[in-house]
């Protein structure tokens, strides 16, 4: 398949000036800037479903739902009649891509935070039994979910670049998030799983609204995950003119490349038995915004779990908590 063009492109939305945290939290009536939807309608929904639940054996033999949760955790969440999961689809760049929304049942609830998850991986089909456990947790912590699958995924239109023009489907989310009730746009936030860790810096590069952003498994140096053989095989998988774009490539999904743009408070979360992204990718990052942010710098966190895998699994509960943590201590009132 012929590649999308992928240029490194500058900022869509002018990088905030950098100020720490508790600056932020001595100003409740700050907001920030809210991009104006775009002329041909990025970002409007064109359809929205309810999801039904299949079965845990159902979705263990179709999804890695093992991987993250217990069939008593999925149970407890899918028959949780407070709560409902919809399939968005919405518009980015002429393509219909598709997202889930996790939300109150009653419509009539005060408005909520909002946490941007963004999944790991390349292209997949449907994931929500995966997610659905940790968007519960997220939810009974008090917020709403919305989760970009990216394009090509899910029955989405279009190509995945892995960091490429998928941003977008990223981007966009700010405009969805315009057409629905019950959301709190004061209060967004950021969330990233190995993949969509990287895509969370390139959003906080490029201007996303959030108020604070946290990952885990996040992949911060293209260059060093692309420099073993495996890893070289599956790039060109990808991107089949790696050889020939390969700078361009890694600088633009290389957050080691660029941290004074991550203007945002952020939180790194890595487990130490990672054996598909080395914890040294988040401590680097960690190291490189301490030299580079200064004393005016924002804040930003590192917790490396030991014995823990490339999604923490087993610290699963905890890794929410902490991300759950950390953006409440960044929240307007």
């Amino acid at each position: 398949m012929r590649p999308i063009p992928n240029a490194y492109k500058e900022p869509m939305v002018r990088p905030q000036r950098r100020s720490r945290a508790r600056f932020l939290l001595a100003l409740p009536g700050l907001v920030l800037p809210w991009p104006a939807t775009a002329a041909r309608q990025d970002g409007r929904i064109l359809e929205r479903s309810a999801y039904t639940f299949p079965s845990w054996d159902a979705a263990i033999q179709s999804t890695d739902a093992e991987r993250y949760a217990t069939a008593d955790e999925y149970a407890a969440a899918a028959g949780d009649e407070r709560f409902v999961l919809e399939k968005l689809r919405y518009r980015s760049d002429e393509l219909a891509v598709v997202a889930y929304l996790y939300r109150p049942a009653d419509a009539a609830l005060p408005a909520r935070p909002v946490i941007v998850f963004n999944r790991g991986s390349y292209v997949r089909n449907d994931i929500a039994p995966e997610l659905l456990p940790m968007f519960h947790r997220l939810a009974v912590a008090g917020f709403t979910i919305i989760a970009p699958m990216y394009r090509g995924s899910n029955g989405g239109e279009g190509r995945d670049d892995l960091g490429g023009d998928d941003l977008n489907d990223l981007m966009n989310i700010a405009d969805v998030l315009r057409e629905l009730d019950g959301v709190d746009r004061r209060n967004v936030f950021l969330y990233g799983e190995s993949r969509g860790g990287m895509m969370v810096f390139q959003a906080v590069r490029d201007g996303f609204p959030a108020r604070a952003a946290a990952t885990f498994g996040a992949f911060t140096d293209l260059a060093d995950l692309t420099s073993a053989p495996r890893g070289a095989a599956t790039a060109a998988s990808i991107w089949p003119d790696f050889d020939e774009r390969r700078e361009q490539i890694i600088e633009r999904r290389s957050a080691m490349r660029w941290p004074e743009r991550l203007t945002l408070p952020l939180l790194l979360m890595h487990g130490s038995a990672d054996d598909s992204v080395p914890p040294a990718h988040a401590l680097r990052l960690a190291v490189r915004l301490a030299e580079t942010a200064g004393e005016g710098g924002p804040e930003y966190g590192v917790i490396v779990f030991p014995g823990g895998n490339h999604i923490l699994s087993r610290q699963r509960i905890e890794r929410d908590r902490h991300a759950v943590e950390f953006f409440r201590r960044h929240m307007i009132d």
